[in-house]
């Protein structure tokens, strides 16, 4: 026969322990690291999604002989940049 589960204030059951402060600094850093290289990723596709569009509308630009693709490729690489962003960031 099996026995009962043990109440809630059975003197045998082990102690949660809490945290050690260097745990606690630990987990802390952790959190920070993340965050950092969260923003610095950030950062890079705010800066890339531009950048290569805009090149990509340049190089139109001036296959073409036009000049409105260029700002065109701009406008259209942060409009990516930050769609991409909102969905690997922001939907969770």
């Amino acid at each position: 026969m099996s026995k009962p589960p043990a109440p809630h204030g059975d003197s045998n059951a082990e102690p949660v322990r809490e945290p050690t402060a260097e745990q606690k600094a630990e987990t802390e850093r952790e959190a920070m690291r993340r965050d950092s290289e969260m923003w610095t990723k950030v950062g890079g596709y705010m800066l890339a999604g531009p950048l290569l569009y805009g090149g990509i509308g340049w190089a139109a630009d001036h296959w073409l002989g036009t000049s409105f693709i260029l700002p065109v490729g701009i406008i259209g690489g942060l409009a990516l940049s930050l769609y991409l962003i909102w969905f690997r960031y922001g939907s969770h």
